[in-house]
């Protein structure tokens, strides 16, 4: 009776085990097969990836909160996607799925670079920018002091506050909210930072 129990037993565990390895492989192929994924490229001394520090090459995922110290920038390249360039002192939770790219921009300066096909949402405590799908859109959104400045590079991008959407055609500008009274601001470009800092730095293993 002994010997039967063990048996039993050994052949349960044995059917718990394999069922167990095929459902983590299922799901690890659904995971692969339906959730795009980013590569990081970082210039400079400091990025970190959901409060982790990050290097060239790092994964990111669709949720995932990029932030760029003062003395750095970081590219997000997102396949067929598109790219999402970050400036220093930057703070972004980026979110995708295979048509459409959302960011919330709690800081700084971040640039959108989508194809056809491809929609763009980055939100700020201001408004929010929206490229549309139905063409290449290139677009960079800025919260600078006090405001948040939408400046289209090409394509067409949208402005949408709580009263009034704008239309920003490639070549314009224009911004949402109040610049704080004296205050002089600067703009920098992402590709500033790149002739600072041209290579992509990778951490010691």
């Amino acid at each position: 009776m002994s010997s039967r129990t063990w048996s039993r037993k050994s052949i349960v565990l044995c059917l718990t085990v394999v069922a167990l390895s095929v459902y983590s492989m299922a799901a690890l192929a659904t995971s692969n097969g339906t959730s795009p994924s980013g590569r990081l490229a970082v210039f400079g001394k400091k990025v970190t990836v959901n409060g982790q520090s990050a290097e060239c090459g790092t994964a990111i995922l669709s949720d995932s909160t990029i932030n760029t110290a003062a003395d750095s920038s970081a590219t997000v390249s997102l396949g067929s996607l598109g790219v999402i360039e970050l400036m220093p002192n930057s703070s972004i939770r980026l979110s995708f799925n295979e048509s459409n790219v959302v960011g919330v921009l709690e800081a700084g300066h971040v640039r959108v670079i989508t194809p056809a096909g491809v929609s763009a949402t980055i939100t700020t405590r201001d408004g929010t920018a929206f490229a549309k799908s139905d063409a290449a859109n290139t677009f960079n959104v800025s919260l600078n002091c006090g405001t948040t400045v939408v400046d289209t590079e090409a394509g067409n991008v949208e402005l949408r506050t709580a009263s009034a959407t704008k239309q920003i055609a490639a070549g314009s500008q224009d911004a949402a909210g109040q610049t704080a009274p004296g205050t002089r601001c600067a703009s920098v470009r992402t590709r500033d930072v790149k002739s600072m800092y041209p290579r992509c730095t990778r951490g010691r293993r």
